[in-house]
């Protein structure tokens, strides 16, 4: 297939790739709670070409569409990181359906999945638990003047004289 992404040239900040893979194990479903709060299955799905071997996350009714054995197609899939580990994920923008190819040899010696990466596409970082802010950015925005206006009654002065 024309423009189709081999698995080990998977990377990180892969976007809008196309891989065909044989499905070579379905997990269980597993219930997880988004930072959004919301409540969604995930089903990992291990899937590989000739190349090497990839765990794909399914979400919710997606998971349904790959059994093992079977040759899946994802279009405009991308890459996240889970725990610092490669996952391709269909994304609401991508589709998974059954592969007009067959992939008849597996790679299995290569799994990019297992190799761990830095956190480093959420902001710099900064030394701050990956959060890319320090925790005292959070502190004082709800409470009115926020820090904003101390010298207003001069509070930086009148630490000095003293």
């Amino acid at each position: 297939m024309e423009g189709t992404t081999k698995i080990k040239d998977l990377t990180p900040s892969s976007r809008r790739v196309n891989v065909l893979g044989k499905v070579l194990n379905v997990g269980e479903p597993k219930e997880i709670t988004t930072r959004f709060g919301e409540a969604k299955s995930v089903t990992e799905v291990v899937i590989g070409d000739d190349t090497g071997k990839v765990t794909l996350s399914l979400w919710g009714e997606q998971a349904g569409q790959a059994s093992e054995g079977q040759t899946v197609y994802i279009d405009n899939g991308y890459i996240s990181l889970v725990r610092g580990h490669m996952r391709l994920n269909v994304g609401k923008y991508g589709s998974i359906a059954p592969g007009t190819e067959e992939v008849s040899e597996v790679n299995e010696e290569l799994d990019v999945s297992e190799k761990e990466y830095e956190n480093q596409f959420h902001g710099n970082g900064g030394g701050y638990g990956g959060r890319g802010r320090p925790s005292s950015y959070n502190r004082g925005g709800s409470g009115g003047s926020g820090g904003r206006g101390r010298s207003s009654y001069g509070g930086r002065d009148r630490d000095r004289d003293q």
